[in-house]
């Protein structure tokens, strides 16, 4: 099939910015193309394209069935007068929202993103994906959820809704309600980063085909809210919200907070999870106690596991 191909201008920014993740903000003209077909709907301001449809601009593309791009005259939203229906994107407008139908990928060189239905608002630089098989893929990590995943380019944090869990390469895992990952960009090797984008982690391990410059995602802080599961090697670990972070490993529960070791169980109100050791001890709170009950071991029964349960913190 004949694939239709169209150069949609768009607002031109810094090109002297590195590339952050899944930001359809940042560059300049969107090129979209498709196999069945472009339509340009001047009255409404819309480019509809259709079939294998897909939307590049600085290094971002975005796949799916279908791609409906939003546009309007440059400087709208300043207040300036409107232009006639045909000044269209090449004639001056931006693309100010992009919808993504069908089989979403959306791609560049350090992250990817799945779903059935995706909307990018070019103004706010956020990117809102919806459907079934939600999942947000960087160098160290995989995020996934059940009702929403959010992408925050600018403020370089993800939302994701229902279900939500993030799992480490090293098969660290924290599932909850909602799960707020907020990520760190690190130069790739020879990239000299500005100062006000001085990595706060260990730079991520150039991955192959990664262009000369471009930056890695990586988390760099994990908030949980609601039902929060954490589990280990040797344990189950559950509270009413937490903050993880991947480098140290460490995760801190608060709320009704529940260890449960086979058949063994501790209560609290806060927990500290290292999740590298599988190690988990609760924390007393001034004015509360922690609470255990521990099932004897039947004779000739193996104790599970290598580290035994910190029964100190429970007797107090």
């Amino acid at each position: 099939m004949r694939r239709t191909i169209l150069g949609l201008a768009a607002a031109l920014l810094s090109s002297a910015a590195f590339a952050q993740g899944l930001d359809l903000s940042q560059g300049g003209p969107i090129e979209v193309t498709a196999v069945d077909g472009i339509e340009w709907r001047q009255q409404e301001q819309v480019i509809v394209a259709r079939g294998e449809a897909r939307a590049v601009r600085g290094g971002v593309t975005v796949e799916a069935d279908r791609l409906i791009a939003r546009y309007r005259p440059r400087g709208g939203e300043s207040g300036a007068a409107p232009r006639a229906p045909t000044d269209g994107p090449t004639g001056g407008g931006e693309i100010w929202r992009l919808e993504a139908e069908g089989n979403v990928v959306v791609t560049s060189a350090t992250d990817r993103a799945e779903g059935d239905r995706a909307v990018y608002d070019m103004d706010q630089s956020v990117m809102v994906m919806t459907g079934g098989n939600l999942r947000l893929i960087s160098t160290d990590n995989t995020l996934t959820a059940r009702d929403s995943i959010e992408y925050w380019a600018q403020r370089r944090m993800a939302v994701a809704r229902g279900n939500a869990v993030v799992v480490t390469n090293d098969g660290r895992r924290v599932r909850a309600d909602t799960l707020v990952a907020y990520f760190v960009e690190n130069a790739a090797p020879g990239a000299t980063p500005t100062p006000e984008r001085t990595p706060r982690a260990q730079p991520a391990a150039t991955l192959p085909g990664q262009p000369p410059g471009t930056e890695a995602s990586s988390i760099e802080r994990v908030e949980a809210y609601g039902n929060v599961d954490i589990r280990t090697a040797e344990e189950v670990v559950r509270g009413d919200r937490g903050v993880y972070n991947p480098n140290s490993g460490l995760a801190r529960l608060l709320g009704a907070v529940r260890i449960t070791r086979g058949d063994n169980t501790l209560t609290g109100q806060e927990a500290i999870v290292n999740m590298k050791t599988g190690v988990a001890r609760l924390v007393s709170a001034p004015g509360a106690r922690v609470q255990g009950l521990v099932v004897p071991q039947q004779q000739g029964q193996p104790i599970p596991g290598p580290q035994p349960a910190p029964q100190p913190e429970a007797t107090r």
